[in-house]
């Protein structure tokens, strides 16, 4: 998997996540922010914080880290796929 398709999936589950119910619109900064953070960090629980700042920042709203753990365990996921190569 590419960069570019690691990119795309993240942006369609993370617009899928919808944590406030806004709509799947409601998001683009936070999934630019979060998608570049991913990036950047290898560990769920880093991702996680760094999803709940993003999201908390633009909405003024709590949001459990509980929830941002499930969604960064399924974006790290994704990294790993996206950076795994098999040989044969």
């Amino acid at each position: 998997m590419q960069t570019i398709e690691m990119n795309k999936k993240a942006v369609v589950l993370l617009k899928q996540w919808d944590p406030f119910q806004e709509g799947e619109h409601a998001y683009d900064t936070e999934i630019a922010d979060v998608v570049t953070k991913l990036h950047e960090v290898d560990h769920p629980a880093d991702l996680a914080k760094c999803i709940r700042d993003a999201y908390e920042h633009t909405h003024d709203m709590w949001i459990p880290l509980e929830k941002c753990m499930d969604i960064s365990y399924k974006l790290i996921a994704i990294k790993y796929k996206a950076n795994s190569i098999v040989q044969y």
